[in-house]
């Protein structure tokens, strides 16, 4: 990373479901699948699994911010989840799946409340807007067959998504 790259990480559910939204626009440097906000030391995808590590399933991106903004990322975030759902999202159940935005600077922080707050004031839901704001936590990259996974195995990834139910939420919900 170099002096003008940022980072932003946020917590969407399964991380295979959240690279690809981000990934391959002007300014995305990189898109990682990892871990954070746990009690281990760089936990394996089965630690992490179990669901009682306290890590969420996170992305990390590494972002010019002359090419393509926080807020902008803020605004692609939002309506890749369900914002409203405390337990997981879609399929995918436990707190290893729950939303949330990891901010690493404050004004990160200022903007992420002020579109959690904009999201609540627009009244798209009916529910509570769940998604926590927590400060940045050590970032742990998932093992090499997690990253990519779209691109690396299509057709599961494909059925997997289908499975979930986050495309037609997304469709019904933000579209």
């Amino acid at each position: 990373m170099t002096k003008e790259n940022e980072l932003a990480t946020f917590a969407g559910g399964c991380f295979w479901c959240m690279v690809q939204p981000f990934d391959q626009l002007p300014g995305i440097i990189k898109v990682e699948s990892g871990y954070s906000g746990g009690n281990i030391e760089n936990p394996t995808y089965e630690q992490v699994k179990k669901g009682d590590s306290g890590h969420y399933e996170v992305i990390q991106i590494t972002y010019d911010p002359s090419l393509f903004s926080y807020q902008s990322l803020l605004e692609l975030y939002w309506p890749q989840i369900d914002p409203t759902d405390p337990d997981g999202q879609f399929h995918d159940r436990g707190a290893q799946y729950r939303t949330a935005i990891f901010y690493h600077t404050d004004e990160q922080k200022k903007l992420a409340e002020q579109s959690k707050e904009k999201l609540k004031q627009k009244g798209t839901f009916k529910k509570p807007i769940v998604t926590e704001i927590l400060q940045a936590q050590p970032f742990y990259p998932a093992e090499e067959y997690h990253q990519d996974f779209y691109k690396k195995s299509p057709d599961h990834y494909k059925a997997d998504r289908k499975k979930s139910g986050r495309d037609e939420f997304i469709t019904t919900h933000w579209e």
